[in-house]
């Protein structure tokens, strides 16, 4: 007599495979665990835990890429979980761990080793794994987590800047990889990341003349102010402006990986190198208030962060809409800006100097008797009211750019290079470090020693020029600055007669 157990069929265990990935909020790499489940039923691909499209659309790469190698997806239910389930899951990043999770799952890899592994990677039909947006950010993910990373070949060095003391795989195909896992072909080591000779751009030897200007450049310089320059087209507004990078001192560890963490995200690392000296961002007065603060559908960083821990410079300043004016003056203040949207809350560094330029009026040419337009003073008066108050409140120094003459220009000596005005620009900034930990745009004024009769000339201006407290703030600011760069300890009376000097009247 046989019992009834003896005619059920044994059970089958479905096959479980667990990969460490990462999903992007802002610059921060959250990690996402891909489950990837083989069991018995009718055939299906699912991913499920909220992926947008691209991210559903991997099932079709994994797919084409596993026939590339010669491999067939098995006759069963193939189930994809992207965990935690409520965290939304954007990019054609989670190709390669959903690819290396069904291999494991079909006892194509050990798990053992897979899962020593975070994996990032975008997959071709043709099994090519192809950059991606963000490896730097997934690479530091990757180390807080004690994993290595598999990323793509071509980016392999951006990884181990953010990954120095953790096994690194770029593989340049799906193949390349299953055989280094498989021992069957070894792949080659990503080498240690080595420095690099920085670029400083423009140098400032190229400027003619221009004392005023080349001294209100110096201070904003070695003290992270805001600088906004006036004066009729062809000054030489423009031209000062981009050679202020080349007297900026280098980014800090840091901050270059704090930089360069956002240039990843946005696709903007070059053959994976970091952002060693600080950025330049010049965006064009047509851009738009999502191009210049961010946002978009996904939320990408705007040219306010693109400029962190660098310069943003906005020429002919009222031509910009009011709209992406108006927007920077949270950015000047707290270094950050927070992009709402109703799926998610995305928060980036953006704590840049502001350089801004702009013409007396729209001809150009207001005060010049023989080029100026007929609605002069008037013209001028309408186009400077594009710039609200509180924005002009915010600027540091206001200096006037005059022409040069056709025979300054011919015979006017070379100036100062950037190499030395830089190395007096680090020698402030290395007094501010030492003093308040960052440089005077970023501290309290109590921390300044004054002596009485700079204090009293201090006060005595705001009254008469009726100073806002932001503005009084700022005076003595640029007056901490001007101070440091004469290595003077407390800020003297001439200091903030100069600072004085570069306030807008």
């Amino acid at each position: 007599m046989t019992t009834s157990g003896q005619n059920t069929p044994p059970k089958t265990t479905p096959a479980l495979a667990r990969i460490q990935s990462f999903a992007f909020s802002g610059i921060e790499a959250v990690p996402v665990t891909v489950e990837v489940q083989v069991s018995t039923g009718l055939p299906a691909f699912l991913v499920v835990g909220m992926a947008d499209k691209s991210v559903g659309e991997a099932r079709e790469r994994v797919r084409a890429a596993l026939t590339a190698m010669g491999l067939a997806l098995p006759p069963k239910r193939i189930l994809v979980n992207l965990v935690p389930a409520d965290l939304i899951k954007e990019g054609a990043h989670f190709d390669l761990p959903i690819a290396l999770g069904l291999l494991v799952a079909m006892g194509i890899l050990p798990f053992e080793t897979v899962s020593a592994y975070a994996a990032v990677g975008e997959l071709s039909l043709d099994g090519r794994v192809n950059p991606i947006n963000g490896v730097l950010s997934a690479a530091l993910g990757a180390a807080t987590q004690g994993l290595g990373l598999i990323c793509p070949s071509l980016q392999g060095t951006e990884a181990r800047w953010g990954n120095p003391d953790h096994d690194i795989l770029a593989p340049e195909t799906l193949l390349s990889l299953v055989s280094h896992f498989r021992g069957e072909q070894v792949l080659t080591p990503v080498p240690p990341a080595q420095g690099y000779t920085p670029d400083y751009g423009p140098d400032l030897a190229d400027v003619k003349g221009m004392a005023l200007g080349r001294r209100a450049l110096e201070i904003a310089a070695a003290g992270g102010h805001s600088v906004l320059m006036s004066g009729p087209p062809g000054a030489g507004k423009s031209m000062l402006a981009c050679r202020l990078p080349s007297i900026l001192p280098d980014l800090t560890t840091e901050e270059m990986l704090e930089t360069s963490r956002i240039h990843s995200v946005s696709g903007l690392l070059k053959e994976g190198r970091l952002t060693v000296r600080p950025p330049y961002r010049a965006p064009h007065h047509s851009a738009s208030l999502p191009a210049m603060v961010g946002g978009g559908a996904k939320a990408r960083p705007g040219e306010v962060s693109l400029a962190h821990n660098g310069v943003l410079f906005l020429d002919e300043l009222p031509e910009f809409s009011r709209s992406c004016l108006e927007a920077l003056r949270q950015p000047i203040e707290t270094g950050s800006i927070s992009i709402a949207r109703a799926a998610q809350h995305t928060t980036y560094p953006a704590r840049f100097q502001f350089i801004a330029a702009m013409n007396p009026c729209r001809c150009g040419y207001l005060g010049d008797p023989e080029r100026s337009c007929r609605k002069a003073p008037r013209c001028g008066e309408d186009y400077s009211a594009k710039i609200s108050g509180p924005m002009l409140d915010r600027m540091d120094i206001c200096v006037q750019i005059e022409p040069l003459s056709p025979v300054e220009i011919s015979r006017a000596p070379r100036g100062e290079d950037s190499a030395t005005v830089r190395a007096r620009v680090e020698k402030a900034r290395e007094r501010q470090i030492a003093r308040q930990g960052t440089c005077n745009a970023q501290t309290s004024p109590d921390l300044f020693i004054m002596d009485d009769d700079a204090r009293s000339l201090a006060e005595q201006a705001a009254e008469k020029m009726r100073l806002s407290n932001r503005g009084l703030t700022r005076l003595m600011r640029v007056s901490r600055t001007i101070a440091d760069l004469e290595g003077t300890q407390q800020i003297q009376r001439h200091h903030v007669t100069e600072a004085l000097g570069f306030r807008r009247r």
